[in-house]
């Protein structure tokens, strides 16, 4: 069984992979296609970005209720398939017009609707992890998930990259999302026997009684300072998300072939950290029980993620700029792991609902972070831009000091 329960965490992990894939992949046209050749403004790309958050927070709390209702691998199946359709409909604008001004409605249009069938991916994958998964090893598990969506992220600027020069921006996105839903397809064939064959995993099941604790949950102020903390810890990381590569090639004049290849290397390494934070966080637990373990690894995180940060924009070449960036985002991403399992033990049975509330938050800091980056870079600069999420980075880390997880729970089910 213990195989089984690790062979869904690895195609988590290919989802998670494949989701981010095509989510970041408009980021790498913006920089290299919309912006420079059809010359849509930075500002107006940015609502592209945005426009795509924006729904896809409004659809969280939804997708977390359809969670719990209808079960995580079918939900998750609904958005491999919705996901990359949309993704190939980004495709087709280059079919039907190139005048700039249509061509960023057509975006507009098009990435709102993706956002929304987006909404269920992190909140489906930590709902399956808690059914499937002991409870001493579900922030490894969560972990390498969120590992699995930056390895992602990390290929996306190289590999999506690579597509465009090869094939043209409107077939990229098409193989890109035609890959994407056919591994919708295969996930529910192969992960429903295994985990509705799992003790406990409780996947689709409702019942009246849970009506009660969704009440009682949203009235916890454990999930609303985890919410607050997640959406600072958002705030930093979409800035790299979307600005990253656009701050390398047109404020520090790297070449796109160069920047793509920083890109990869920094988002790889978060990637590594949230796969290092998340076994550490069971580890640490062991010895320092579960309030104070997953505390330590948020204050360690975010607080030397926003250290870094700040270090990083005091250089003027290449290789010291993204090596301490890459630092910085292996030590925020050390508490993806963290976030995730203990947004579901707040949840208890609801924990769809509490995982997409949590990410809601997280989403509300990433919404704002594409839009409000370029408007503090205008006015104090790009550097002055980085210290602020830098500052809301460390901020949110402290907001643990309040969190106290299920501990009762946690170790009752050990």
């Amino acid at each position: 069984m213990a195989n089984h329960r690790w062979r869904v965490i690895v195609l988590l992990m290919l989802f998670a992979a494949l989701g981010h894939f095509n989510r970041v992949g408009i980021t790498v046209a913006g920089d290299e296609v919309f912006i420079p050749k059809f010359g849509i403004e930075e500002t107006r790309m940015g609502w592209v970005y945005t426009a795509f958050l924006i729904v896809y927070t409004i659809g969280m709390l939804p997708g977390g209720w359809l969670i719990d209702r209808i079960g995580a691998v079918r939900t998750l199946t609904l958005y491999g398939v919705s996901m990359g359709v949309f993704v190939m409909l980004t495709g087709t604008l280059g079919s039907i017009t190139e005048n700039p001004y249509y061509l960023w409605i057509g975006l507009l249009i098009i990435r709102g609707m993706a956002g929304v069938c987006n909404s269920p991916l992190h909140p489906g994958a930590a709902h399956v992890v808690s059914g499937v998964m002991q409870p001493q090893r579900r922030a490894t598990a969560n972990g390498f998930i969120t590992a699995g969506a930056l390895v992602g992220i990390a290929c996306c600027y190289p590999g999506f990259g690579w597509l465009m020069d090869s094939f043209s921006w409107p077939l990229a996105f098409v193989i890109s999302g035609f890959l994407l839903a056919c591994f919708g397809v295969f996930w529910f064939f192969t992960a429903s026997p295994i985990v509705h064959e799992t003790p406990n995993s409780d996947d689709g099941e409702d019942s009246e009684s849970t009506d009660k604790s969704r009440m009682d949950l949203l009235t916890d102020p454990n999930l609303w300072l985890i919410t607050l903390s997640y959406a600072a810890y958002g705030y930093f990381q979409y800035l790299f998300f979307y600005w990253m590569g656009y701050y390398f090639k047109e404020v520090l004049n790297v070449p796109a072939e160069d920047a793509r290849w920083a890109s990869f290397w920094i988002m790889l390494a978060q990637g590594a950290g949230m796969a290092i934070g998340g076994s550490s966080t069971d580890l640490i637990c062991r010895f320092f029980g579960v309030v104070w373990g997953r505390r330590t690894i948020v204050f360690f995180g975010m607080g030397f993620g926003a250290i870094f940060g700040f270090i990083a924009i005091g250089y003027d070449n290449l290789i010291s700029i993204s090596v301490y960036f890459a630092l910085a985002m292996a030590a925020t991403g050390m508490v993806e792991g963290v976030f995730w399992t203990t947004a579901t033990d707040i949840g208890g049975k609801s924990r769809g609902l509490s995982g997409a509330f949590m990410n809601t938050g997280g989403n509300a800091g990433g919404l704002i972070s594409p839009v409000l980056t370029p408007v503090i870079a205008a006015s104090v600069g790009w550097s002055g831009s980085i210290i602020v999420a830098c500052i809301i980075a460390a901020a949110g880390g402290l907001l643990w000091l309040g969190i106290r997880p299920p501990v009762e729970d946690a170790q009752a089910e050990q």
